[in-house]
């Protein structure tokens, strides 16, 4: 979000489908295939982000086009894969399989790693890629290996809330802890913790009212973000009218004084 790419997951989630249906197509695992497909689409938009610096939405749109048309494509040339295509349009937690489990820990590991040794390098780059090109980062290699990382974020993601909705677990966690933290590390702890309660409380939802897994976070991730703007909001309300409580308050004091005074 704070290098203003938020379309990326959505854009990658379109590419890592099409990956699945390059699998499903050639007989290999789409687990696997949908992973490799995404991180080379990372790749290609992070390449042609830099072909299109003036215009960053460019690559963005032309590998998500690309993406969803080679998925059309290839999902047409095999006629009996709706119902494994359903699982990953929409997600669905009871059709995660141990590799796609063991995807997830591993990319968790990978980004816990990552932000840890990597932590104030992604911070300079994240705002000014100059300064911190000057200051002797590798820009080049850490944009890289950041659009591998979220790569695999995306296609580690997509079996739990789907193509149609990865984008929301990914940029609601994110937009809620921009909103109400103050400082870099917070956000990222805020939205960590916030992507986690609407995992697990969605799915609990999901499991007790038999609704799609993957709609009932994002729903419960959008009531989180909307309940924190609304409480900062209010907050700011009542801040502002105890300040002009206040000053009205201090000029009556004065007013008091000077009228003591004559």
């Amino acid at each position: 979000m704070l290098r203003r790419q938020v379309l990326m997951a959505d854009t990658l989630s379109h590419v890592s489908l099409a990956g699945v249906a390059l699998g499903s197509v050639m007989n290999l695992n789409p687990v696997i295939s949908g992973f490799v497909v995404a991180v080379i689409g990372a790749l290609l938009v992070e390449q042609l982000r830099r072909s299109y610096r003036t215009y960053s939405e460019v690559p963005v749109a032309i590998i998500m086009t690309s993406g969803l048309a080679l998925a059309v494509v290839l999902m047409s040339l095999k006629t009996n894969l709706s119902k494994t295509f359903s699982s990953y349009l929409f997600g669905s937690i009871v059709a995660v399989s141990n590799i796609q489990l063991l995807m997830m820990v591993v990319v968790c590991l990978i980004g816990l790693a990552f932000f840890i040794v990597l932590r104030r390098p992604l911070y300079n780059l994240t705002f000014d890629e100059e300064t911190a090109s000057i200051g002797g980062v590798q820009v080049k290699g850490l944009s890289f290996a950041f659009a591998v990382l979220t790569g695999m974020t995306v296609a580690a993601a997509m079996p739990i809330v789907g193509v149609l909705l990865v984008s929301a677990l990914i940029v609601l966690p994110a937009a809620l802890a921009l909103r109400v933290s103050r400082s870099f590390a917070t956000a990222i702890v805020i939205a960590v913790v916030t992507g986690l309660i609407g995992i697990f409380s969605g799915l609990t939802t999901s499991y007790h009212l038999n609704t799609p897994p993957g709609g009932t976070i994002a729903l419960i991730l959008l009531v989180f973000l909307l309940t924190g703007i609304s409480a900062q909001k209010l907050i700011s309300l009542y801040n502002r009218k105890r300040h002009r409580v206040a000053k009205t308050q201090q000029r009556a004091i004065l007013s008091i004084h000077s009228k003591e005074n004559i």
